[in-house]
């Protein structure tokens, strides 16, 4: 049997800017400063945001810059 193919979605930057930037007021620049590790310390361990090397590769593949 083969891995299930995940249905490409867009990461939820939107949802995460509305939570630092507009409910704790975080400036722009200090958000985009964070890493995956820090924004998945700040929502906790129930957000499956993956940080290990293999996850940071899935999500670099899914979700590419420009």
């Amino acid at each position: 049997m083969g891995a299930v193919p995940h249905e490409a979605r867009p990461f939820p930057w939107c949802d995460l800017m509305a939570l630092f930037i507009g409910e704790r007021r975080m400036a722009p620049a200090d958000f985009w400063a964070m890493t995956l590790p820090e924004i998945e310390a700040v929502l906790g361990p129930c957000v499956p945001l993956g940080t290990r090397r293999g996850a940071l590769a899935r999500l670099m593949e899914r979700f590419p810059d420009g």
